[in-house]
């Protein structure tokens, strides 16, 4: 029989791209998505009888049973996403995101349903010691920048998996994600790859936030949803929290360097203060690099895709939306 999945934020970035994946393996997809983020051209080409979208709330979506009647599997990914949405709106950021996992968690739990949860590399806040390893401590800043209110609430999601799993027998696998990219993603919400190279495409200054010299490490959405099936196929790593992402560390300035050189841009780059952009109390990380050990003694994951490879395609697709939507000249 086949087997039924359901993703929350399924049309969004990485869960559009997840229910490709599984869709290719010939799963029976569930996808719900109120659209705030998520766009329902990133999954339209999958739908039919074996793929349906519920344009909904999670709560409001799971008030019809019928519609997890079969589920064997669930992907959460729904959450408020990107910093800027973080900053404007903390407090609908924290209850969106606590109350929506504690309420797919108990749906898992009824249910006996699989659970992956999509963490976040915010969780450790602003923990020194490179690189971060699951078992580290979480360091925060002030309640007064809002920033760090997005790590707590991924903290608590976290705790509610592990807790339902040790007392309830939830199968439950929490990822936390470093820095995604890929095809889909926007840069409405402050994500930088994105925004980065549609500048580059249309020749503009590349907006760097700050000095430049901060580092991220960038993984692929493809990489990102290979390891995600693998991690909740794979028994023994129920009940446990893995880093997912790349080891390789660039700085901004540098990630901006590579994208005006892969894109042949002439917009040059302009560093805008932090506090110009998300206000006088915003706090940053100035670097996130995951310790990925425990995700390759798991499922033996390294990266397929390198950055280059990935800004090289998304420059590649950009520059086709530019011409679609009738911007330039073919």
């Amino acid at each position: 029989m086949t087997r039924k999945t359901l993703i929350t934020g399924g049309a969004g970035f990485i869960g559009s791209h997840l229910a490709a994946r599984l869709k290719a393996e010939g799963r029976r997809l569930i996808l719900i998505d109120n659209l705030s983020t998520g766009r329902r051209s990133n999954v339209e080409d999958l739908l039919d009888a074996n793929c349906a979208l519920i344009e909904a709330d999670v709560a409001e979506a799971l008030t019809d049973r019928t519609l997890i009647d079969g589920v064997e599997e669930i992907y959460h990914l729904a959450a408020a996403v990107g910093v800027k949405l973080v900053v404007d709106d903390p407090a609908g950021m924290i209850t969106n995101n606590i109350d929506q996992t504690l309420t797919i968690i108990e749906t898992a739990t009824d249910i006996d349903a699989a659970l992956l949860i999509a963490s976040s590399s915010e969780v450790y806040g602003k923990c020194p010691v490179l690189p971060l390893r699951e078992d580290m401590e979480l360091v925060y800043g002030p309640t007064t920048a809002s920033r760090w209110g997005y790590g707590m609430t991924k903290a608590i999601d976290e705790h509610l998996a592990i807790d339902y799993h040790r007392r309830r027998g939830l199968r439950s696998v929490v990822v936390r994600l470093f820095n995604t990219i890929g095809p889909r993603q926007v840069g409405h919400y402050g994500m930088v790859v994105p925004r980065f190279v549609t500048a580059a495409c249309a020749d503009k200054p590349i907006m760097i936030y700050g000095d430049g010299r901060q580092t991220r490490a960038f993984c692929d959405v493809r990489d990102v949803t290979r390891a995600m099936v693998q991690l909740l196929a794979e028994p023994g790593c129920a009940g446990e929290v893995f880093n997912l992402g790349s080891t390789r560390q660039v700085t901004i300035e540098a990630l901006a360097d590579l994208v005006i050189q892969h894109s042949g841009s002439t917009g040059g780059k302009r560093y805008v203060p932090y506090e110009t952009v998300y206000g006088a109390d915003f706090e940053d990380p100035p670097h996130r690099l995951p310790d990925i050990g425990k995700l390759r003694q798991s499922i033996g994951f390294e990266p397929r895709y390198t950055l280059e490879q990935s800004l090289e395609e998304l420059i590649r697709l950009e520059r086709q939306t530019v011409v679609v939507e009738g911007k330039a000249s073919p």
